[in-house]
């Protein structure tokens, strides 16, 4: 799940704004998600960078932004694109980012950077100008350290990581590992809590489970085990992998999105990335619980494609991706290139997918910077999107590194 988490002025202003002011045209469609996502870092100074998320947004939280999980992702596809050198530039803004945090040197990195090359000093934060208050602001978790997007973050690493030889990529994702090991949980059936959120010195710790954050951590700690050689890490992958698990519900044929703050109560949230990750990342999976692929086609399918929840308000383009993706690694060519039609229907302006069909999609979860608002999916060119299309594209297995499943 490409994880938008800002202020209040994404669900309020940020609306006004795509009613009133149309999309520029930033350039001319590139043939593929792969001749997309490869044409960003072509245009961009030659040194490591990060990716904007949302490229034609202009003002706000959004602006500028650069989510860590985007740009995992992108990196990734980059690899399936056969791009590794460009994929590389996002590893080492990743890796510069771990070393040049403004507060933090336990190998953490953050939510969120600004988009663009990577300085010479502290690695630069996102955030905006508040002409209201006069004031710059950060958001709360953009600063924050979701333990979903570290497993991405390693993931990357592991990506660009040559399996012959020393790598700093190698290096950095165990950092990222260790970091990550203080988050395992012994209440209920385990795994690894939600991470934190919030600014320093002293950011909440999220005391909540997610079965996407897990599913992520099995294939994470799995292939740092075998770059490795330590078992260590494949004994944290074996944890995680047991709390997805236990997160099926054999009643709805569908697995629960996590755990309440409690660390036991399921969240009984269905949502699709919960659904298509663990068959495509955890070993057997895709046989084992089958049945969440036609749970998905008959609560969230939309359109031709699928939305993020039940509400089916419009196509969540990411997810369809992932379902693509999915369809393609299951061999089922068919019907992955009916999802990945819909995707290219979504083509945005700037060259890059947008992110939902409609102005706003919901997920069903509120934003952690204000519970009274919910979080959404806009209508807006989305680096994720663009980059989970590029992996349906080359049916190319991000937790795996490879055009199969585990």
């Amino acid at each position: 799940m490409a994880r938008i988490e800002a202020s209040v002025w994404i669900v309020t202003t940020f609306i006004i704004i795509l009613a009133a002011t149309p999309l520029r045209a930033l350039a001319t469609p590139e043939a593929s998600a792969c001749g997309y996502l490869a044409s960003l870092i072509d245009k961009a100074p030659p040194r490591p960078l990060f990716l904007p998320s949302y490229p034609t947004v202009e003002s706000g939280p959004l602006h500028g932004a650069a989510y860590l999980y985007d740009n995992a992702v992108a990196a990734i596809a980059l690899v399936g694109c056969g791009e590794r050198d460009k994929a590389s530039r996002i590893g080492s803004a990743i890796l510069w980012a771990i070393d040049n945090d403004r507060t933090w040197h336990d190998g953490r990195p953050r939510n969120a950077y600004a988009a663009g090359v990577v300085a010479s000093d502290s690695a630069k934060l996102a955030g905006w100008w508040d002409n209201t208050r006069n004031k710059w602001l950060e958001d709360r978790y953009q600063v924050g350290s979701d333990v979903g997007n570290m497993a991405w973050a390693m993931l990357a690493l592991l990506s660009i990581d040559d399996v012959n030889t020393g790598s700093p990529f190698r290096d950095g994702a165990a950092r990222l590992g260790a970091w990550v090991a203080q988050w395992a949980d012994t209440r209920g059936t385990g795994g690894f809590t939600g991470g934190t959120f919030g600014h320093e010195p002293m950011p909440e710790v999220r005391t909540w489970k997610s079965t996407e954050h897990n599913t992520d951590l099995a294939a994470a700690f799995g292939l740092l085990a075998i770059r490795t050689g330590d078992s260590r890490w494949r004994d944290k992958a074996t944890d995680a992998e047991y709390f997805v698990n236990t997160m099926w519900n054999p009643g709805c044929a569908c697995f629960a999105a996590g755990t309440a703050e409690d660390g036991v109560t399921h969240n009984p949230i269905l949502a699709l990335d919960a659904q298509i990750w663990p068959l495509t990342a955890l070993h057997g999976a895709a046989r084992k619980f089958a049945s969440a692929m036609t749970t998905a086609e008959q609560r969230m399918s939309v359109g031709g494609g699928f939305s993020y929840g039940e509400d089916r308000d419009g196509v969540w383009t990411e997810g369809t991706g992932q379902m693509a993706l999915l369809m393609k690694l299951l061999g089922k060519t068919e019907r992955a290139e009916s999802l990945i039609a819909v995707i290219e229907s979504q083509r945005s302006p700037d060259g890059g997918l947008y992110a939902t069909t409609v102005r706003a999609l919901p997920t069903g979860f509120v934003l952690d910077t204000d519970p009274t608002k919910p979080r959404n999916y806009f209508r807006l060119s989305h680096l994720g999107a663009a980059s989970w299309a590029a992996l349906a594209e080359r049916g190319f297995n991000p937790f795996t590194m490879t055009k199969g499943l585990p």
